[in-house]
């Protein structure tokens, strides 16, 4: 009887495989601008068709998907000929929480501008992209308005999933309205209220965002800016991916104007990332060198939300999980 003898991997082969993970992400980056998942339906397509619907070079273009096909994107069935998996799927426009946006956004040229200037955070604390751009994030968007449109469709592709676990995640039907503080196009607070019908609501951002949004007749848009006011009006406040963007002084304003909006018995909900303790792996340990690089915000634990949120005049209550990388921090009034 042979016996199988273990072959130990070497440390450098694991690290490789680690940087590797660039390459990965550069090579998703490029099937998704070139568009390749939208190409698929169920049937495979061959190399000669993709090429001709993209305007590629077919033999490079088989070397990108024959990369991807070895992480389980796309998959050879023929010579020269692919499928897109289940997992390839998650990178076509129209798919419901649609992820191309996201490789388009994180892998861009405004990311890029952060990330390349790390040092200059992790020496000084400062914004990397700020002193790389000249400017702040929000007002590089403003400027460079084909990149921020992405990094916005790439927070409502995502949203769109993230709301659907938040409305399975918490009883919404002790409310009378709900206030989405910061919620961009409505799709969190129009998920909410599809699930629960008797509520009224108040959906919050800045004026050139709500000059462009359609949302339902229940659904009150008020332009404004969350460092200066907060509409009263509901019971309950809701804030997705907000708190994370900014360092404990801005979200601290933030915060006060909730509490000074919210009546005595309303309710704050935080539906951000919770930060697990030591060495578990959590891809929000990777976001939150994004919000260090990018914008100055960061990801924190539970704990140090419970401190911050006491220190604006809230005690958290629970932190409720949700299917999602997101978990919803529940909070009253002290």
């Amino acid at each position: 009887m042979m016996t199988m003898e273990r072959v130990e991997v070497a440390p450098q082969e694991t690290m490789l495989s680690l940087i590797g993970g660039f390459w990965v992400a550069r090579s998703i980056y490029l099937a998704a601008q070139l568009g390749v998942a939208d190409l698929f339906d169920d049937q495979p397509k061959t190399i000669a068709q993709l090429a001709a619907e993209t305007n590629t070079d077919p033999r490079s273009l088989y070397r990108l998907l024959r990369a991807l096909g070895s992480v389980g994107i796309f998959t050879e069935v023929l010579d020269e000929a692919f499928a897109l998996t289940p997992l390839g799927a998650t990178l076509k426009s129209d798919s419901p929480g649609s992820m191309r946006y996201a490789a388009l956004a994180q892998m861009g040229d405004d990311h890029s501008l952060g990330w390349n200037n790390g040092l200059h955070s992790l020496k000084t604390g400062e914004v990397a992209f700020d002193a790389a751009a000249g400017m702040p994030l929000w007002a590089y968007y403003a400027q460079h308005p084909e990149l921020g449109q992405v990094f916005s469709q790439s927070m409502t592709s995502m949203g769109s999933a993230i709301a659907q676990a938040v409305a399975a995640s918490y009883d919404f039907s002790g409310f009378n309205a709900i206030v989405d503080v910061g919620g961009a196009q409505g799709s969190l607070i129009s998920t909410i209220m599809r699930a629960n019908p008797h509520l009224n609501g108040i959906l919050f951002d800045l004026p050139e965002i709500i000059a462009n949004i359609h949302v339902e007749q229940k659904i009150q848009p008020v332009a404004g800016n969350f460092f200066e006011s907060v509409p009263t009006g509901g019971d309950a406040y809701l804030m997705r991916w907000i708190i994370h963007d900014w360092n404990d002084e801005k979200s601290s304003i933030i915060l006060k104007n909730c509490h000074q909006a919210m009546p005595d018995d309303g309710k704050l909900l935080l539906i951000e990332s919770i930060l697990p303790p030591g060495n578990e792996p959590s891809p929000a340990k990777f976001i939150d060198m994004i919000m260090l690089l990018m914008t100055g915000g960061r990801e924190r634990t539970e704990e140090e939300y419970r401190l911050l949120l006491r220190s604006n005049g809230f005690e958290l209550t629970r932190v409720i999980p949700t299917p999602s990388l997101l978990s919803i921090i529940e909070a009253v009034k002290l």
